[in-house]
């Protein structure tokens, strides 16, 4: 049984000040949960033990993936191959930050990883900002919780330039480059996490600007330009490499030719999308096949104990079945993304509260371990599940 103390919800008012306006689901209720878990502080640094760990496996396997030509396999689209490749082998793409989600990590039960969102994930603003201001509110030390996330974000931020050097060196080698912020138009959560994410970089000491995803004008031999024709050297856009593989083939030509010609840089850089297939799993345990943190994962139905099917891109919960032992369903969603490949993963229980209700950690990396919260749901998380902020016993 997953520990909760019970918490007075902020005021939608408050929220709203903060700049949270997705507060409330499509059935009227709370997305954000009037309960924190309570974890301890040696659950803490497991967590953040965990994101370390296997990071530096997601490193490992992506050179082997890259080495073996095993693209297809964990079903990158052709056409990103070769800008995952020209990114990788420049140290100048950073990629900024991901979020794992973890299966186990309190009460005993172990740290399990269920994927990782390395391209696009959200609930940022959440972990970062928002269960910070709930303990406060409620009268907790706001200390009391793993939540370095804007601090580390913004120390990223200022990597981007200098790297694996020091990044308190950045104002030294920092030569006025800006980076333009862009997001979906008419996605409000996606908005502010950008704007969020955009002030972050402000505060790191660059000079920034935020441009819709429409409105932005490509140039192969010049770069990134806002809706005003301003050049920008460094473009972070909330929007999923492989969409737009598939979507906008020829965006991503002059993107790629960017890239050639050294004109623009990507935030998160090409080869995010080859860490956020879930076809890294099978990778993942073949190189690692003795990590605690890995379950049994394959590109074929697993035998002798129940699974979890989900596809290499799918998102919020959609597409995912879970099968039993004996070949029945458990659950199963539908979703958009059935004509993405396969991934086969061993089922693992979440943690449950008294009202059975399920909980999955997610911690985000951004070089090192950064933040933790929760998300709440039932067997299948989607996107009706709530956020559930943490505070440290």
């Amino acid at each position: 049984m997953i520990n909760l103390r019970s918490v007075t919800p902020l005021p939608k008012e408050a929220l709203e000040e903060m700049g949270m306006y997705w507060h409330t689901d499509i059935d009227n209720s709370d997305y954000i949960a009037d309960s924190m878990v309570e974890i301890t502080e040696a659950e803490a640094e497991s967590y953040y033990e965990a994101a370390n760990a296997i990071y530096d496996m997601f490193v490992e396997a992506g050179q082997y993936v890259i080495d073996n030509n095993l693209f297809h396999e964990i079903g990158i689209p052709f056409n990103l191959v070769e800008p995952i490749k020209l990114s990788w082998e420049s140290d100048v793409h950073w990629h900024l930050y991901g979020r794992f989600d973890f299966a186990g990590g309190v009460n005993g039960q172990p740290i399990k990883l269920l994927e990782f969102n390395a391209d696009t994930p959200t609930a940022v603003f959440e972990t970062a900002v928002v269960q910070w201001a709930l303990a406060r509110h409620n009268g907790f030390n706001e200390a009391s919780q793993f939540n370095n996330l804007f601090e580390a974000l913004k120390s990223n931020f200022k990597r981007v330039v200098t790297l694996e050097g020091d990044p308190e060196e950045f104002e030294k080698v920092y030569s006025g480059w800006r980076i333009l912020f862009s997001a979906v138009r008419g996605n409000k959560e996606e908005e502010n996490t950008v704007k969020f994410l955009q002030q972050t970089a402000h505060e790191a000491g660059w000079t920034t600007g935020f441009t819709y995803m429409d409105e932005v004008g490509f140039d192969a031999n010049h770069g990134v330009f806002d809706e005003e024709g301003e050049k920008y050297e460094f473009w972070f856009k909330l929007y999923p490499w492989e969409d737009i593989a598939i979507n906008e083939s020829g965006l991503l030509e002059q993107l790629v030719a960017m890239i050639k010609n050294q004109t623009s840089i990507f935030l998160n850089p090409p080869y995010a999308a080859m860490f956020h297939s879930k076809g890294m799993l099978p990778i993942l345990k073949k190189l690692f096949p003795n990590s605690p943190y890995l379950l049994d994962a394959s590109f074929e139905p697993l035998a002798g104990k129940a699974f979890v099917e989900k596809k290499c891109f799918s998102r919020e919960g959609e597409n995912v079945k879970i099968v039993g032992v004996d070949g029945s369903v458990i659950a199963e969603n539908g979703g958009i993304y059935g004509n993405s490949k396969s991934v086969f993963q061993e089922f693992v229980e979440l943690p449950k509260d008294a009202s059975q209700a399920h909980y999955q950690a997610g911690v985000f990396f951004a070089y090192e371990g950064a933040g933790l919260g929760f998300r709440k749901g039932g067997k299948i998380l989607d996107n009706m599940s709530k956020f559930v902020g943490h505070i440290i016993k």
